[in-house]
């Protein structure tokens, strides 16, 4: 080196030994001067490559550019100038050493290299070159040696060596810097981007590379989202490459090559092996391909194949700046040692310290900005993993085969969808632990090895023992966790019905029963809570006490094994220090290890769902057809799944091109089946289908997407508004839209919730002939409508005259009133068609479809509904045994007992004037029984609107706070902060006991009295642990008290609040308070604010200790709080409003995959499926685009913070340096490693700020809901009424009036009539008269604007509402039913003897059908009563009143829900059992009412005739005209 030279290439007493250090001039010339070259030229490769595939076009020359370059060029001029000098002297013969050559040379050649890259970066697009800014830097930084060297010698010497070498180094100085200035601005966008049509573009592609290392781009975000709550338009559109389109695209594409190899593989082996099964036609080859592969295990297609190839190389990058994270987090206690022995070193120069200090804090940011970085990629995979594995499981969902979709349910495919690729995104963040986990456990090891010896071993035992322990504590809490779900559950499901039937349990004043069930399952739950807190606080305990414990061990074996071993302060803090970061590790690693086993579930769930089979789409013809013909089928099979036996056996139809076909047979004879069979959604096993042009479908259970209904009707086709008016006056459908809140921009909910069954099939009808296809199949689409309605649709739509005329139709029906009107009927029996031919033809054959004729049309005057209720009662069926989610085997005997009903019903039809005598299948009952309340849906929208948006933004008011603690007792919240300080205080007790023990004086190469020390500082660290369980027992034991009080008044209070609430709030809004929470309140607030108390009192104490070993430090603390505290608020506020964008953007993403996958056949049918594809895509990323943002916050956030704490850690040596001569190495070594750990509380401590602050708004959403106004009371003190009373049963209104609700109309106007004890009378009038608004009244559901009501002489309105509700029966409009025994539905108190309840049960019908059921009286009915028929549910509450049995019964007679057999049953029971009662009818068949006492003919709320039934006939007035309509007059 020395002849390279010409000097000595090191000399320690210059550089180190020495007050101002300095380098050797042979040191500077090479490794000085070729340390930036040698970077440059190592990442060269890496980096052309990068550029190679990164082309977003060019960027346009810029000054900034063209400077860049200048400069460049001027640089590689100066070093050449050197180069030519050295050459210059050879020929003056002094012989420059060889270095004045080679250095220059290399340098030249870099900046030369520089100045290219900066124009090949330009043209591939880059803005700003984070390896040029990297290289400038290095070259400066590499030049500030020589640039003090040569300034320090020139001044000692008085006069200048080497002039011309001195000034181009000047100027060379000069240039780098210039360089890295310029290089820190960007360039303009680039030319041709594609990145210029977005209207609100994410800053990140645009900005520098300083700034996209330090997330400043995000910094605009922060502040919006300071200064006003974000909202939807704030938000960045996605990057490209984040993005659905790109992500699902290579994902489909490496799955595709993945099965496409799998498959070649198998072809290659089974070419021979298929030969014999050629003839079999279609998918039957296949088939035998399958048989064989099983035999011989071939492998399937791997998905996590695909994965890696489609994530794998992002994810490297941030594993590689992991890798580098890792080694640098254990610079910093070498450096600590080193510091430590620097400060006991008194003689030693100053400059040492500082630049030790300086060290520290640039490792420290380096560290930061790796880990950033590091997160940045996993975070970032794992959106793009959950991206792609969404898309592709949606895309799949509309390709399987029914077959494959009956094995899975839609819950479970919307499950792989939320829960599995969750599960992947989760596991990305740490996926990286499972090699860098025992990366770090190793050199930690070797180094601790290294301070410590073979004693180590103790303290790694130590930690390995406690492993087991906390995974045992896991899996036990897990355990509890699925108990307290159940309970959960249970409890909302509990909820849902009681809010459900809230009404009736008023009517009948049975809260107090269910009440108690609640709470009872509510005791259950905060039981189990309980004892997952216990376990919870242990493992806490555990957590906090681990490495006291560790750093325990190992210290005692250490001073224990040898005398001569001796604890100084560098071995103790080193070792702490070392410690700290074992933990995380150790902690890290067993979780890992089990979400690796989940996500590999969660794998395989995805890889079976991906390769089930997919349909054929060829399998129906669509372009050769014979002219003339729409649709042929010649000699077909086909069955549902290849296993299953076939459904349509040799099908062979023409139908010519214009003509309509009806299918008709009996109920699952295989029409709708033969429907599916055209539409290619079933397995063909032979014959051939052909279908001629764009198809049309109709099914029979209407698919109703949750949208406007204008766009259910155009989906997705192009507006076009006279052909929309025409369609919806075809389907009749502008009768309802005047109904409708928002006509038809009515949104329509998930399922078509909001209109009722027979206006879902007009608008899936009216969607059809928007549609104008050539083909149109309608499978049964008059079931579920009136039979005027059926008739007009008829005739207007599908018939001869109809809109569709000339178009080839195909209609499921049972309407036998149709039939002569077709051109074709075709009869199918058991999957074969028996007849084909015209109505006229196939009555003279006198075969099936005669005898058919003959079973249904029973009577020519009923023909018309006759239809109706045969087509409700094969939905029904239909709904039973085609199901495709349920078992078939389950439904059998739910099945036979509909059968016997319909049979029984048919026998007693009887003509009812217009009235619809029908059972309705249950599920479309609900939504006929509640035409949409019109006000409702519109209003709740906005009001729920405004609602989420006054609870939740801006920040958290200190009172919700205090409301907390009140509900956890005060003293107990003081309690437990005093626990935090003394714990802390005990902590802080226990390292200053060390670092006073690591100064004890060494005599004769020992330590005098370790027992003692040892002693306390075991004691000090058990007192450590002992506080941390006591407190987070006490904070367990708060938080549950504080859940048990808050769900109590809320509960209580909801059962007081006045039906009124319940009639303008929504459930699920009321259900969510029940749910979400106080979920939050069990279980995310406690733990939250343990962490978030921990967090705060570990940065208080390092700050405290800090502060107490260096003075100095309090001067830095408030510039440092100032910046800590901004950068939490306006993360806090940002943060909270993305959570919020975030969670409800989520939802939709499945609501939307759940529609599509249950109307996979209609979109199929649309042939739409690429539309869907694109919408699902965008709500997606509509998601993303919240949730991508929250992932920077995070990154913004831990940037800033970490470099709070990194000013901590470089202040705290900075200063522990300036006071070196007062401090001594313990106290040094205690501040120092102290401030090491800082940085993790720190940024902790802001993110539980941000936790509490986002949930702890649940308490206040509890309490507004604990807080709304109640009834009166349930009883009242000594005004409670006689024990007989009511006994006569008179009845007086006296003036009365009463409103729904304030700022609405009376209902009732000054009401005045009395009834006598034992009267029958019946209530009349139109829809919207007050029939309804009287039985309110009588139970004080309403209470009275004006004047009174009296029970035998008692006003109601001064008794308690249970008093008085207690004494009124009522059998209610709409039969509610509870989950639970059929006793518990009778009677729910227990008050009546087994032998009474039979006998309500015989004389109400229903003895038969419980004696039959195994269980009796404890029958178990299901939600809704969804298990008993409506008839039999009706008979229920028929029961109850005849358990109750009361003076008064009030009868809201049931619309056209119950079929007439019921109906009878019920009048005949009235009139035998209660003879002696007062009965009030609300009457809606007139008939019923015709031998009553008296009638009531209520108008507009008034009385409008009051007399005999006989009387008002005859008097001709409202009732008569009544009567008349009825054919009763």
């Amino acid at each position: 080196m020395e002849a390279f030279c010409g000097s000595r290439f090191w000399d320690s007493n210059l550089t180190i030994h020495t007050d101002n250090p300095d380098l050797t001039p042979c040191f500077q010339n090479t490794i000085l001067a070729w340390i930036p070259s040698i970077y440059l030229w190592s990442a060269l490769p890496f980096y052309l490559l990068y550029l190679k595939h990164n082309k977003r076009g060019y960027i346009v020359l810029s000054m900034l550019s063209r400077f860049k370059t200048l400069f460049g060029v001027l640089l590689w001029c100066v070093s050449w100038a050197d180069l030519f000098y050295s050459f210059h002297e050879l020929l003056q013969n002094r012989t420059p050493p060889p270095v004045y050559f080679v250095t220059p040379l290399v340098v030249g050649i870099t900046v030369l290299l520089a100045t290219l890259l900066i124009q090949y970066e330009r043209l591939r697009g880059i803005q700003s070159s984070g390896v040029l800014i990297i290289f400038w830097f290095l070259s400066v930084l590499c030049a500030m040696v020589p640039f003090w060297s040569k300034i320090m010698t020139t001044t000692a010497q008085g006069h200048v060596n080497e002039r011309f070498r001195f000034t181009t180094f000047y100027i060379y100085f000069a240039l780098i810097i210039i360089e890295l200035i310029l290089s820190c601005f960007k360039e303009k966008p680039p030319f041709f981007s594609p990145a210029n049509i977005d209207a609100n573009p994410c800053p990140e592609l645009n900005s520098g590379f300083l700034s996209r290392l330090t997330f400043w781009w995000f910094t605009s975000m922060v502040i919006n989202g300071y200064k006003r709550p974000l909202e939807e338009k704030d938000l960045w559109s996605l990057n490209e490459d984040d993005t659905s389109k790109t992500i699902v695209q290579q994902l489909s594409k490496e799955w595709d090559r993945e099965k496409a190899e799998c498959k070649q593989k198998e072809d290659v082996s089974y070419m021979r092996k298929s030969n014999h099964v050629q003839n079999h036609v279609g998918g039957g080859s296949e088939e035998a391909e399958v048989l064989i592969r099983d035999k011989k295990h071939n492998r399937k297609p791997s998905f996590l194949k695909a994965l890696l190839r489609t994530f794998g190389p992002y994810f490297l990058i941030g594993s590689f700046f992991k890798l580098i994270q890792d080694l640098l987090s254990f610079v910093n206690p070498r450096l600590l040692s080193v510091l430590i022995g620097f400060i006991k070193n008194k003689d030693a120069p100053a400059w040492w310290g500082y630049s030790i200090a300086a060290l520290m804090f640039i490792c420290a940011v380096l560290q930061t900005l790796f880990l950033h970085q590091h997160f940045q990629y996993c975070f970032v995979t794992g959106m793009r993993l959950r991206t792609g594995i969404t898309g592709v499981i949606y895309r799949k969902s509309l390709a399987i085969t029914n077959s494959a979709k009956r094995s899975s349910t839609v819950g479970e495919i919307v499950n792989l969808m939320s829960v599995d690729a969750q599960r992947f995104m989760d596991l990305m963040t740490f996926l990286n632990m499972v090699w860098s986990a025992p990366l770090q456990i190793f050199l930690a090891l070797y180094f601790l090895w290294q301070t410590l010896g073979p004693s180590v071993l103790a303290g790694v035992a130590v930690m390995v023992l406690l492993i087991p322990f906390n995974s045992a504590i896991a899996i036990k809490t897990r355990a509890f966790q699925v108990e307290q779900m159940r309970y959960k559950d249970s409890r909302i499901k509990l909820m849902n019905e009681i809010l459900g039937g809230i009404k009736v349990l008023k009517l009948y004043a049975w809260e107090p029963s269910f009440s108690e069930k609640v709470l009872e399952i509510r005791k259950n739950e905060l039981r189990v809570l309980k004892k997952s807190a216990y376990l919870n606080s242990v493992s806490t305990f555990a957590w906090i006490s681990a490495p006291f414990l560790v750093a325990l061990t190992t210290f005692a074996v250490y001073v224990s094994v040898d005398e001569k071993n001796i604890l100084d302060a560098e071995k103790a803090f080193v070792s702490l220090s070392l410690f700290n970061i074992l933990k995380f590790p150790l902690n890290m690693l067993p979780q890992v290890i089990s979400n690796i086993a989940q996500t590999s579930v969660s794998l395989k769930r995805i890889q079976q769902f991906l390769s089930h089979d997919e349909l054929n789409p060829n399998c129906v013809e669509t372009k050769v057809i014979a002219p003339g013909i729409a649709i042929s089928v010649r000699n077909a099979t086909f069955s549902w799944g290849k296993e299953l036996k076939p459904a349509l056996k040799d099908i062979n139809m023409l139908i010519p091109s214009g003509s309509l076909v009806a299918i008709v047979g009996h109920v699952g004879c295989g029409k709708s089946s033969l429907v599916s069979a055209l539409l290619g959604e079933m397995e063909k096993l032979e014959g051939e289908v052909a279908v001629k042009g764009s198809v049309a479908y109709v099914p029979q259970q209407a698919w109703i997407q949750n949208a406007t209904l204008k766009d259910n009707i155009l989906f997705g086709q192009a507006p076009n508004e006279e052909k929309y008016q025409d369609a919806l006056e075809a389907c009749a459908l502008k009768t309802d839209l005047e109904v409708l809140p928002g006509g038809d921009q009515t949104e329509i909910g998930e399922k078509g919730i909001n209109l009722s069954g027979g206006q879902r099939q007009r608008v899936s009808l009216a969607r059809a002939v928007y549609s104008s296809s050539d083909i149109f199949l309608l499978d049964d689409p008059l079931s579920a409508v009136d039979s005027h309605v059926a008739k007009h649709i008829f005739d207007k739509v599908i018939g001869p005259n109809g809109v569709l005329k000339g178009k080839t139709r195909i209609l499921v029906t049972h309407g036998i009133s149709f039939l002569p009107q077709v051109d074709h009927i075709i009869v199918l029996v058991d999957g074969k068609i028996s007849e084909m031919g015209s109505y006229q033809e196939l009555l003279n054959q006198n075969k099936a479809f005669a005898e058919f004729l003959r079973n249904y049309a029973l009577d020519e005057d009923i023909e018309e509904d006759e239809p109706t209720l045969l087509e409700e009662e094969e939905v029904l069926l239909a709904e039973d045994t085609l199901s495709i989610h349920t078992d078939l085997a389950d439904n059998e005997p739910v099945t036979n007992e509909v059968r016997k009903q319909f049979l029984r019903q048919l026998s007693v039809v009887s003509s009812e004037g217009g009235e619809r005598p029908n059972k309705m299948s249950t599920k479309r009952r609900v939504c006929e029984k509640k035409p949409a309340e019109p006000p409702l849906p519109r209003k709740s929208a906005n009001e729920k609107l405004i609602q989420a948006e006054t609870t939740e933004t801006g920040t958290v008011k200190l009172t919700v706070f205090w409301q907390y603690m009140k509900a956890v007792s005060p003293v107990i919240s003081l309690v437990i902060c005093f626990l935090y300080c003394c714990q802390n205080a005990a902590a802080i007790g226990a390292n200053v006991w060390l670092s006073d023990w690591t100064n004890e004086p060494v005599v004769n190469g020992t330590q005098h009295n370790t027992a003692m020390r040892i002693g306390v500082y075991a004691a000090l660290g058990f007192l450590q642990g002992l506080l941390v369980l006591i407190c987070s027992f006490t904070l367990a034991m708060g938080g549950i008290n504080a859940a048990r009080t808050l769900h109590a008044a809320l509960l209580e209070n909801k059962f007081h609040t006045p039906q009124s609430f319940y009639d303008t709030t929504p459930t699920g809004r009321i259900i969510n308070r029940f749910s979400k929470d106080i979920y939050i309140i069990d279980e995310v607030i406690p733990p939250t604010i343990i962490m978030f108390l921990g967090t705060f009192f570990t940065s208080l104490s390092t700050m405290i200790v800090i502060i107490a070993s260096t003075p100095l430090f309090a001067v830095v603390i408030v510039p440092l709080a100032i910046l800590y505290f901004f950068v939490q608020r306006f993360y806090v506020a940002t943060s909270r409003q993305l959570k919020r964008l975030e969670s409800v953007s989520r939802s939709p993403i499945y609501s939307h995959f759940s529609e599509t996958v249950s109307g996979a056949s209609v979109i199929r049918a649309y042939r739409r499926v690429k539309a869907f594809v694109d919408i699902s895509d965008l709500k997606v990323d509509e998601n993303q685009k919240s949730y991508y943002p929250g992932i920077v916050s995070n990154r913004w956030l831990g940037i800033r913070v970490e470099f709070v704490g990194n000013c901590i850690v470089l202040f705290a040596a900075l200063f522990a340096v300036i006071g070196r001569n007062s401090l001594n190495a313990g106290l040094v070594g205690l501040s120092v490693s102290y401030a090491l750990q800082v940085t993790l509380s720190l940024n902790w401590m802001v993110r539980m700020t941000s936790e509490l602050e986002t949930n702890i708004v649940a308490v206040e959403r509890i309490k507004e809901y604990s807080e709304t106004e109640t009834e009166a009371p349930w009883t009242i003190e000594g005004k409670s009424p006689p024990e007989n009373w009511p006994s006569k049963g008179d009845l007086e209104f006296v003036n009365y009036s009463v409103r729904y609700r304030k700022g609405l109309d009376l209902v009732l106007k000054d009401l005045n009539l009395q009834v006598h004890g034992g009267e029958k009378i019946g209530i009349v009038g139109r829809t919207g008269a007050g029939k309804s608004s009287m039985t309110l009244c009588l139970f004080r559901i309403l209470e009275a604007v004006k004047g009174e009501i009296k029970i035998d002489g008692v006003k109601i309105s001064e008794i308690g509402l249970h008093d008085l509700r207690s004494r009124l029966t009522i059998i209610p409009q709409d039969p509610v039913l509870f989950s639970g025994t059929l006793r518990m539905n009778l009677d729910p108190f227990n008050k009546y003897s087994d032998e009474e309840i039979w006998k309500a049960l015989e004389l109400s019908h229903l003895k038969r059908f419980v004696s039959s059921q195994p269980s009796m009286l404890d029958y178990e009915c299901s939600e809704g009563g969804e298990n008993l028929s409506v008839g039999q549910r009706q008979l229920v509450c028929l029961a109850r009143a005849l358990l109750r049995k009361t003076r008064i019964l009030i009868l809201d007679e049931a619309t056209a829900a119950i079929d007439l057999e019921t109906d009878d049953l019920i009048q005949m029971t009235i009139r035998t059992q209660f003879v002696d009662c007062t009965v009030l009818t609300i009457a809606h068949r007139l008939n019923t009412i015709m031998d009553y006492t008296r009638i009531l003919v209520l108008d507009n709320g008034t009385i409008a005739e009051f007399d005999k039934p006989a009387n008002l006939i005859a008097a001709k007035g409202i009732f008569y005209s009544m009567a008349k309509d009825a054919g009763l007059a």
